[in-house]
């Protein structure tokens, strides 16, 4: 079955074949948890998110015309569940328990840090880290989700359209207004830090 494209594992997914479900939903099982992860901020939010948005795809797949790639269609459900998600929360953020722990100076993670790293290391990468992901959290949903979708999971600009049914000029619009957010937000936010530190 690993040998077989995305088409014809949905093709065989389609006509019953389990076996071909789960491998389409095993190829796209992690491609699924980090881009509802980047969405939604935290471990447990982008699971449950993650396991609904696999559910759609299980149960709509009988739906899916093949106008657009699988992967594309998948991501625009992903999308389309962590957005219905945050709407119907109003933007209320919740933390759970397996995130870091945010302290005055930074964070530590309630795990121990990978060895590879040495401490210094790993702290500066994790805030920088931990920072990128707050100011993307900070953008508005639709500035978050193509700079999402374009620069941390790399689809092209063509194929965020296809995910959020929009025009290629639309995308290019949101994407360079929201990158502009993304400075103005850090550049702010480092700028209240220095003024603390100084």
């Amino acid at each position: 079955m690993a040998l077989l494209t995305d088409e014809q594992l949905v093709a065989r997914a389609q006509d019953g074949d389990r076996c071909a479900l789960s491998e389409l939903i095993s190829r796209y099982e992690q491609r699924t948890y980090n881009l509802a992860y980047r969405l939604m901020g935290n471990h447990a939010d982008a699971c449950d998110a993650a396991q609904e948005a696999l559910v759609r795809v299980c149960v709509r797949l009988h739906n899916f015309r093949g106008d657009s790639q699988f992967s594309t269609w998948l991501y625009r459900v992903v999308t389309n569940t962590c957005l219905d998600e945050l709407r119907r929360r109003g933007r209320t953020r919740c933390t759970s328990l397996d995130e870091a722990l945010p302290l005055d100076e930074g964070s530590v993670p309630r795990q121990a840090a990978d060895d590879a790293d040495g401490p210094v290391e790993y702290a500066e990468r994790h805030e920088i880290q931990a920072a990128v992901q707050r100011a993307i959290g900070r953008l508005p949903d639709d500035y978050r989700v193509v700079v999402i979708l374009r620069d941390l999971h790399d689809l092209s600009y063509q194929e965020i359209a296809a995910v959020l049914g929009t025009t290629l000029g639309t995308i290019k619009s949101r994407l360079h207004r929201a990158r502009q957010a993304l400075r103005c937000i850090i550049e702010d936010t480092e700028g209240k830090r220095l003024d603390i530190a100084g």
